[in-house]
């Protein structure tokens, strides 16, 4: 048991009893619930780490996230390509995220995925507890991602995920209330990671098929979130502070915001852009481009509207590259440019997450040479 100075608050009876519920959050909203649970309280420390960045209000000049558009590779022939490229160099290396317009995914698609993942978690809680698990093994399951170490903090969102290993996942184990949907995004997903995998190498000099054929990003977790508006989001987060475990994320977000990431050691607010996807180095990324790219630390605030939906889609190594040892991309290495971090294992790597993740927002320091 684990009981605060005060000893009122038992935090393993609360984490027990809101995950019996198999309710999620939006359990929680349906009450009628007026202030949130001790659960999910983080501390002021943690909820106000980094101030926020000044904006054309304060007096300060406009700071956005680089917005890279697509179009030039359909009709800008081999000068515009060179310049999407640029782009995205310059934008994974100072800033680890950009916006992504007139892409190859239609609205309609977007739109219905969204709806989706609504529908889904406004399903009747009895109706989505057989997918309430915490089981890393389930290829699909539902949960609150609640945290594991003692007196740590809830986050105010409920999550579908979604596992497609090799780009492969039986279409029955899918909630009929969005199976359609998710099948047809994800088949978008991967068109449009195979042209970011495209990009992403020719902008590290590289020939442009090399992070496809070393599948460094053939599996796929699709995250589909579900923020309930919240009626004390002063105390809490929807997302805790954290960069991305893995090689890349492209995130689909709806129209309520909510989105911040680190820049200069302050939180710069990501509006949303509706068509618009948004992509991220992750930390995997990071470490094989020898911090040629950057992996950036970045949350979602809590607010009282909502819902807010979301979609990541998260894309880590195939079962066979997962198998080989992951460092510093040789090509990249030179007297002048040393390998920054380590040679591992991907087991290693997540071992490291399953372990030490709640003590650490980042597993660089863990893999550099010392």
């Amino acid at each position: 048991m684990v009981v605060s100075s005060n000893g009122d608050y038992d935090w393993a009876k609360e984490i027990k009893e809101f995950d019996e519920t198999k309710a999620g959050v939006k359990g929680l909203v349906d009450t009628g619930i007026t202030k949130i649970p001790k659960l999910f309280e983080h501390p002021k420390k943690s909820l106000e780490s980094n101030p926020p960045l000044k904006t054309a209000a304060d007096g300060a000049a406009p700071l956005e996230l680089p917005t890279i558009d697509f179009q030039g590779l359909q009709s800008g022939g081999a000068e515009g390509r060179r310049e999407v490229v640029e782009q995205i160099r310059k934008a994974a290396h100072e800033w680890g995220f950009f916006h992504i317009v007139n892409h190859p995914i239609p609205v309609d698609t977007m739109d219905a995925m969204l709806a989706a993942v609504k529908r889904f978690h406004e399903l009747p809680a009895e109706v989505k507890a057989p997918f309430y698990t915490s089981d890393r093994n389930r290829r699909v399951k539902f949960n609150s991602n609640l945290p594991v170490r003692e007196n740590d903090a809830a986050c105010w969102r409920d999550i579908l995920s979604c596992v497609f290993l090799d780009d492969e996942l039986d279409p029955e184990e899918i909630p009929l209330a969005c199976r359609e949907q998710l099948q047809e995004y994800t088949k978008y997903m991967i068109e449009l990671r195979e042209i970011i995998a495209e990009l992403l190498s020719e902008a590290l000099g590289l020939r442009s098929d090399y992070l496809s054929s070393i599948e460094c990003m053939k599996s796929q977790a699709l995250a589909c979130m579900y923020y309930p508006k919240c009626p004390e989001p002063q105390k809490t987060l929807g997302t805790s502070k954290h960069s991305d475990t893995t090689f890349l994320t492209l995130l689909m977000q709806d129209t309520i915001g909510g989105l911040q990431i680190l820049h200069h050691d302050h939180w710069l607010h990501v509006p949303p852009v509706r068509g618009a996807l948004i992509a991220n180095v992750g930390d995997l990324m990071q470490i094989i481009s020898n911090d040629k790219f950057i992996s950036v630390e970045h949350r979602v605030v809590a607010q009282p509207v909502g819902p807010r939906i979301s979609v990541a889609s998260f894309f880590s190594p195939s079962t066979k590259a997962a198998a080989k040892p992951f460092a510093p991309i040789g090509k990249l290495l030179s007297d002048e440019n040393p390998a920054v971090y380590r040679e591992f294992m991907f087991g290693e790597y997540c071992e490291f997450y399953k372990t030490k993740f709640h003590d650490a927002t980042s597993a660089l320091p863990h893999f550099k040479i010392r």
